[in-house]
């Protein structure tokens, strides 16, 4: 059930190259049949034009209501003029434009040593419903000006989306128009890259990661309803991708969600979640901690945790203890979303 756009995106792709990143909200072009492809073919076009680039250089991403025809018209009748106002302070205007029902534009910035070069990254996104690995209804751009070449970007942003936006969940449900792009001017000046293993790249690997997983946050945050930001992590696992599973199938529980919402440590919804992951969990090494204070401990309530009440405030975190299987929580009350901002604002 791909969108046009991301089959459009998905063979442009593998040119390597990028000139131009055209987007719309309100309609996500997605199951529109021949004619969603002609209108990414007349969008991409159109922009190319504007642009003295190739249409497969244009990069086309869709957003919005599913099943209705795009208007391309409507696009190609605004790209002279959006060509013209190009500037390279406009990530909050970008950011904007691109919202459906989001309640607030998500941006983030990060810099990077690469030899003795400063080079910087700046993402965009847009995300509220629809979003669960992998990825979600969403839409992230990242761009740098570092010089690396696509199969390095390739490989980089694959370790990064696996630790972000591919680890995010609000309803559990994945989208048709999930894009994430990472595109690379090549202006910043530094040694030539020509593997993602370059230890010149350890800085980068790491910010690359921060950043793609500050979007992910931004998108989480804005979930449509949402009250209650949680964070879980497992240890002790049989290996990374039981312990992922283990972890999605207690964030997409309904049952832990309701608990959750209602501020209600009640940590035997947790234990059925583990269980339910098909997943090796030993019952006699499960440990359960909600605020720091251990709940079940042993295959038994903890005496400790029933001091006070959990769930309220500042929330839910595990203590790291390889000895046990874990399964650590963070529960941290939202800002209402209409007052909430980004953390971080990209530069020029």
């Amino acid at each position: 059930t791909r969108s046009a756009p991301v089959d459009w995106c998905r063979a442009a792709a593998k040119s390597g190259a990028a000139r131009a990143i055209l987007v719309n909200a309100g309609n996500a072009n997605a199951f529109t049949g021949k004619a969603g492809m002609e209108a990414v073919r007349r969008s991409a076009a159109a922009a190319a034009e504007a642009l003295k680039c190739k249409p497969q250089q244009v990069f086309i991403a869709s957003t919005g209501v599913i099943g209705v025809p795009l208007d391309w018209t409507k696009i190609a009748a605004a790209v002279p003029a959006l060509a013209r106002d190009l500037s390279a302070l406009a990530w909050d205007k970008a950011a904007a434009a691109i919202m459906t029902t989001d309640t607030f534009p998500k941006t983030a910035t990060r810099t990077a040593r690469i030899g003795n070069a400063t080079v910087r990254l700046n993402g965009i996104a847009k995300g509220s419903g629809m979003i669960a690995p992998d990825m979600a209804t969403l839409l992230a751009f990242v761009v740098t000006d570092a010089n690396l070449p696509a199969k390095v970007l390739k490989a980089l942003l694959a370790r990064a989306t696996e630790q972000s936006f591919n680890c995010a969940t609000v309803d559990g449900d994945t989208s048709t128009s999930d894009t994430l792009l990472l595109c690379a001017t090549g202006q910043a000046k530094h040694p030539r890259i020509g593997a993602p293993g370059d230890k010149r790249l350890d800085e980068f690997r790491v910010v690359l990661n921060e950043l793609t997983r500050d979007l992910a946050l931004q998108v989480v945050r804005d979930g449509e309803g949402a009250e209650k930001l949680v964070s879980i992590a497992v240890t002790g696992a049989a290996n990374a991708a039981a312990g992922k599973r283990i972890a999605l199938s207690i964030a997409n529980s309904p049952l832990v969600k309701t608990a959750i919402a209602g501020a209600d440590a009640n940590w035997g919804r947790i234990v059925m979640a583990v269980g339910k992951s098909g997943e090796k969990a030993d019952r006699d090494k499960l440990k359960v901690a909600i605020g720091g204070v251990t709940i079940a401990l042993n295959r038994d309530r903890h005496r400790r945790g029933r001091r006070r009440r959990q769930g309220q405030g500042h929330g839910v975190d595990l203590r790291p203890d390889p000895r046990l299987y874990q399964y650590q929580w963070r529960l941290s009350q939202l800002i209402p979303p209409r007052t909430a901002s980004p953390r971080s604002k990209p530069g020029g």
